[in-house]
């Protein structure tokens, strides 16, 4: 049991870790270009394929949740063994700082060409939104959890739809693609207010990462503390659209054959 869940661990910390590095990496690339090279259009479709190479790489193992809200939501939705959801939450958490560590080094003389080496969480060279998420100076933290529960709410309600098999659901070899177009769908209309985390490990990962690497304790601080906002409110918003699925569809499939009414 423990060497199996240690197997699944891995394969999430590697699929976590490749998300990052392609969500953080293009980000990065469009950031330190000065928009150059990219487009906030590029950053979802990075984002996206990030999803489609971490769920693919990790799908055959351990099934590839890749975000701790989708863990909480199978556990509650699913039957998701509760004992598993620390270890794949360690191991997506450590994976994102692993993926944001990449980046950083891949770029790092980019990083001091653009800010001089004076690493900024806010200004016109400010480059922690590279790694993690932070709310437009409009936004309330009230307004950031409706955001997060929002738009994480759409992403498990999607995974559900497009992993149940008495719907419509597509075959196991594509699944990853739909799932990375979920992400850029909910990246294209949802991502101006925050950036649309939906994930708690990849934003607390990459944002540990900054704290330790150079950016310092205002990574927790920007935002009036908004740092908690992309942790607890995708939790919450996992759960709901698990939640909302179940109700709306799942549970009005017509007995399976040989299933009494």
């Amino acid at each position: 049991m423990l060497q199996g869940t240690a197997r699944e661990a891995a394969a999430e910390f590697l699929g976590t870790a490749l998300l990052i590095a392609f969500g953080a990496g293009v980000v990065a690339q469009v950031v330190l270009s000065g928009g150059a090279n990219g487009s906030y259009l590029s950053i979802n479709l990075g984002w996206g394929l990030g999803v489609v190479i971490g769920v693919y790489a990790a799908a055959g193992v351990s099934g590839a949740h890749l975000n701790p809200a989708v863990t909480l939501a199978l556990a509650v939705h699913r039957g998701f063994p509760w004992s598993k959801c620390l270890p794949f939450v360690a191991a997506q958490t450590l994976g994102a700082f692993a993926g944001a560590a990449l980046v950083y080094l891949t770029y790092a003389e980019a990083f001091t060409a653009f800010d001089g080496g004076q690493r900024q969480v806010e200004g016109a060279l400010a480059t922690a939104g590279i790694f993690a998420t932070y709310p437009q100076p409009y936004l309330s933290l009230i307004g950031g959890v409706i955001d997060q529960v929002v738009g994480t709410a759409l992403l498990v309600a999607g995974v559900f739809l497009l992993t149940d098999q008495r719907n419509a659901a597509p075959p196991a070899w594509v699944t990853p693609v739909l799932v990375g177009a979920l992400v850029v769908g909910i990246g294209v209309a949802f991502g101006f207010n925050a950036g649309y985390a939906i994930n708690p490990a990849r934003d607390f990962g990459p944002r540990l990462f900054t704290a330790v690497a150079g950016w310092g304790r205002g990574v927790f601080e920007a935002g009036g503390g908004w740092w908690w906002v992309p942790i607890v409110a995708p939790l919450v918003g996992g759960v709901a659209g698990g939640y909302a699925y179940d109700l709306l569809v799942h549970r009005h499939h017509p007995p399976a054959p040989g299933v009494g009414a």
